[in-house]
């Protein structure tokens, strides 16, 4: 729930997340554009792996049968996530022709397999999913959460990468790295609601004022896309996201620059409390990594330090 400071800062959500996203599809579409985020340097859309490393994954029959009996009857797994459109959000997930990609993709679809199901995607926002969990809605969240104190009071986490907290600047930040929440005093941010760069925004809400220096101000969006473009057009100094796609983000974007990882978080699936899909699920990840299918993913979108070594139910959280 936001607290009454977030409430306070300034947040934009539906309307303004509606305008700046016509703003970015005209941007998107004028003739390869530079301040496409979904294409390189040179106007051309970067080429997105197109390997085909799940399709070979079999189910494993004593993995499958802790599943719940209404969830293996219906042969299917309904899971909650988000749109990401085009490719400013690669390597995490993007879209090619409409069709969804990236290593979240591969990873929710080879568990899948090993459960011997068939994903069902159905889509909401971001600040969304975590209540469709807990209403009934959706049996697993999938939309790069990560682990925090606060969600595991209320939903279990079957963890599947690591991912950071981290900054992409815009040119005007001439602040070389980022090492700590407070070298962003001064600026302003755009990330996203109900996710874990608020939660750090809130819970160093006095950071700023134990160093002498201006507060940040926060905008708030359920979609990437009117961040990076409020990085290009000045109304936004800083995006608060992601590591993963920040780094890609860096040599897609012109004009902007990874500023550095200020924290670091393990990322799972999530599913109501007690459920016995997320055990289940920590038992899928282990075995696509004992198979090396795991591997094969990760060598696909080449990025390699965002593996883990064992998947864990509920681990131990860093905030």
């Amino acid at each position: 729930m936001p607290t009454s400071h977030s409430r306070r800062r300034s947040v934009r959500f539906a309307s303004a997340t509606a305008a700046l996203l016509a703003a970015a599809s005209l941007a998107v579409t004028a003739c390869g554009s530079s301040d496409d985020p979904s294409t390189d340097a040179s106007g051309d859309a970067p080429a997105v792996p197109t390997q085909d490393v799940v399709s070979g994954i079999r189910k494993v029959d004593a993995i499958a049968s802790k599943l719940p009996a209404d969830v293996r009857s219906a042969g299917k797994l309904t899971i909650g996530t988000i749109k990401t459109p085009g490719l400013a959000s690669l390597p995490i997930g993007g879209e090619v022709d409409g069709e969804p990609v990236g290593l979240h993709r591969d990873l929710t679809d080879a568990v899948a397999k090993v459960l011997g199901l068939t994903a069902d995607y159905q889509y909401g926002t971001f600040p969304s999913i975590l209540p469709g969990i807990q209403n009934g809605r959706y049996q697993v969240g999938q939309a790069n959460f990560s682990v925090t104190k606060d969600r595991e009071k209320v939903v279990d986490f079957a963890t599947f990468v690591t991912d950071g907290q981290g900054f992409l600047g815009a040119e005007k930040v001439t602040q070389d790295k980022f090492t700590h929440i407070s070298d962003a005093c001064g600026y302003r941010i755009g990330t996203a609601p109900g996710s874990s760069f608020q939660t750090l925004l809130e819970q160093n809400a006095d950071a700023c004022k134990k160093i002498g220096k201006p507060d940040w101000t926060v905008q708030y969006f359920t979609d990437s896309a009117p961040i990076t473009l409020g990085l290009q057009n000045g109304k936004l100094d800083l995006y608060f996201g992601p590591s993963l796609a920040l780094q890609y983000a860096e040599s897609r974007i012109p004009h902007t620059r990874y500023l550095g990882e200020i924290y670091k978080s393990p990322v799972g699936f999530i599913t109501g409390k007690g459920s016995p899909i997320a055990p289940a699920i920590v038992d899928a990840v282990n075995e696509l990594i004992t198979t090396g299918d795991y591997q094969k993913i990760f060598d696909k979108w080449k990025v390699p330090g965002n593996k883990i070594e064992r998947s864990e139910l509920n681990p131990a959280t860093t905030f």
